[in-house]
This record gives structure tokens, sequence and C-alpha cells, in this order.
């Protein structure tokens, strides 16, 4: 498989996350810059997230972005925001993780 389309789909990750990270720093909607931001990245975020739906599968395409995009961002949320952590936390993201890998091992294209 084209790796470009692969490519797009990490794109479409990192820009969802960002976006979500700017709704988090948009302060529940009140500061301007952070929401413009927000909405711009998730735009983004689609386009690439389309792009890469050419020639990989949604079922799987859209279980990375979703599945990635949670585990980065829950990252994110506890090293930068301090949200708490705690063991139960930290295999769920395991488990996440393992699921993207197990997806993206039964694309047989």
């Amino acid at each position: 498989m084209n790796a470009l389309y692969w490519f797009y789909l990490v794109l479409a990750i990192v820009t969802e996350v960002a976006g979500t990270t700017f709704l988090k720093l948009s302060d529940g909607m009140t500061k301007i810059v952070p929401i413009v931001l927000t909405f711009a990245l998730y735009g983004v975020s689609f386009v690439f997230l389309g792009l890469c739906l050419k020639k990989i599968d949604v079922g799987v395409s859209y279980a990375i972005w979703s599945g990635l995009g949670t585990a980065l961002i829950t990252v994110i949320g506890i090293m930068y925001f301090k949200e708490p952590v705690s063991a139960l936390k930290i295999a769920s993201i395991a488990l996440i993780i393992i699921g993207v890998v197990g997806l993206n091992l039964t694309d047989t294209h």
C-alpha cells in the first residue's frame, strides 16, 4: 500500500490531537484564538482522514485515527494539563494501542 496514504492518516491524527488540545485551551469556548485553531485543525484533520480513505479501509483507518488520537490526548492531558494518572488509565491506553496494532495486522491489502 502506498505510504503516502499512511502519512495522510498520521497527519489526520496529529491535527485532530492538536485541535483537541486547543479545544481544552479555549477555556470552555471563551478564547477566540484557540476556538479558531480548534475548528481549523479539525477541518484539516477530516481532509487528511478523507484522503487516506482512498487506500486504507475505513474500519482500520478510523480505529487508528480515533484510538491513537485518544491515547495521545490522554498522554497530553496527563503531562501538560496535569490530569490525574492511574494504573487503570495507563493499562487502558496500552489496550487501545494493542487494539490498533491488532487491526493493522489484519489489513491484508
